[in-house]
């Protein structure tokens, strides 16, 4: 069985890395180079790097703070935010990503999506969705989270996979800081519905919370950020439990 991943994500405004709830209040938690750092040691699998306030700006993103981020670490890392055009895709490869996460951009044109996956591969396209509950379902939002798209979440994550995309990075607007855990239904109705790995992302508010999400959830990995930020638990102790219940995880070094 594949490893099961824990990702960091370290949301970038102004050059410092931030947080918040439903992408709104946010608060100065640090460096993203040091911060970066350490969530490698401490075991992290993979680091997204998202310039959240790029396509609301609609600038590119920061791509020398990317390359400095880059050059200091070892595993995978994600940059995303203000990536519109197939070269914005590119530039970001050069800067040290591994892969891009694509969001704002795929729904107002989503043949980015098969731009990039032709010229560069799959696996470095990774489909970032925002969605929100509506109903009996879920809607996709863009632009941060600010713009109601009309789009199916569960839908339109199929869209993406068909257009090109390697992975799905799919964030609960409405658990976004909240840690009270995944939106399971949302994770689970989208990973049943792709043949590639979705990661679920919104609402960690514990260790436990990451198991149910790679659990109950069927995810195939985690995104934490808050919980980290705020030593309410450590990458580490998330993989110590991951473990003991019999979750494959690489450990760390």
């Amino acid at each position: 069985m594949l490893s099961r991943r824990v990702i960091v994500c370290l949301d970038v405004a102004g050059g410092r890395v931030v947080k918040g709830v439903q992408f709104e209040a946010l608060r100065d938690v640090g460096d993203p180079v040091v911060l970066a750092e350490r969530y490698e040691r401490e075991g992290a699998d993979e680091i997204v790097f998202l310039d959240i306030s790029a396509s609301a700006e609609e600038r590119t993103t920061l791509l020398d703070l990317a390359r400095r981020t880059a050059e200091r670490l070892f595993v995978p890392l994600t940059i995303g935010g203000g990536i519109r055009t197939v070269d914005d895709v590119g530039r970001a490869l050069r800067a040290g990503a591994d892969k891009t996460s694509v969001n704002s951009a795929a729904i107002e044109r989503p043949e980015i999506l098969t731009e990039a996956a032709d010229r560069f591969g799959a696996q470095c396209v990774v489909a970032s969705i925002d969605a929100r509950r509506d109903g009996e379902g879920w809607r996709v939002y863009s632009r941060g989270g600010r713009q109601a798209t009309g789009l199916d979440a569960v839908e339109w994550a199929r869209e993406c996979v068909s257009r090109g995309a390697g992975e799905i990075m799919l964030t609960s607007i409405d658990r976004d800081g909240a840690r009270t855990g995944y939106d399971l239904a949302l994770t689970r109705a989208v990973a049943d519905a792709v043949n590639v790995p979705v990661i679920a992302s919104g609402g960690a508010g514990s260790a436990e919370h990451v198991l149910d999400a790679l659990g109950a959830g069927r995810a195939d990995a985690a995104l934490v950020a808050g919980i980290l930020h705020d030593g309410v638990t450590s990458v580490s102790e998330i993989k110590a439990l991951l473990a003991a219940n019999g979750v494959p995880v690489r450990r760390a070094a």
